[in-house]
């Protein structure tokens, strides 16, 4: 039955993280068994601050396009941490519209990684349930 779901847990997260993950998963082990839950979280902790700080950033006029650089390259520092790669590229195309001074570049690109980020979330709640059901069901057997 693991098998089965180890299959599904996989196919929850493709596309969306790349080998960073992976290698977080292998330094998971009976001493951390949950190391990449607790590197996630502290991931979605410290991005929700800097979303925060960006969309803030975002409402000043004129933009401070250095600043928002510099806030996004601390997020895509934190999103290459666990291999979230539909969010790192988001966050490569924003800082190369506040490379240009293009604002609704900008906008619209902090747009499209606030739903990969909340996209991302939703499947890795959903690979870290799957996850502690086929622990249970391994330790119960």
């Amino acid at each position: 039955m693991c098998v089965q779901w180890g299959k599904s847990k996989i196919g929850l997260l493709q596309g969306f993280l790349d080998e960073q993950f992976i290698q977080l998963e292998e330094l998971q082990d009976d001493a951390n068994p949950n190391f990449v839950e607790e590197v996630v979280t502290l991931f979605y902790r410290d991005s929700t601050r800097l979303l925060l700080n960006i969309d803030q950033a975002l409402e000043k006029s004129p933009l401070d396009f250095s600043k928002l650089d510099n806030y996004m390259h601390q997020f895509k520092g934190s999103s290459s941490s666990i291999g979230a790669t539909k969010v790192n590229n988001e966050c490569t195309h924003f800082r190369e519209y506040c490379n240009a001074g293009n604002a609704e570049g900008c906008m619209s690109t902090f747009q499209q990684m606030k739903k990969e980020h909340a996209t991302l979330r939703k499947k890795l709640e959903a690979y870290f349930q799957v996850s502690s059901i086929c622990l249970v069901t391994f330790f119960s057997s």
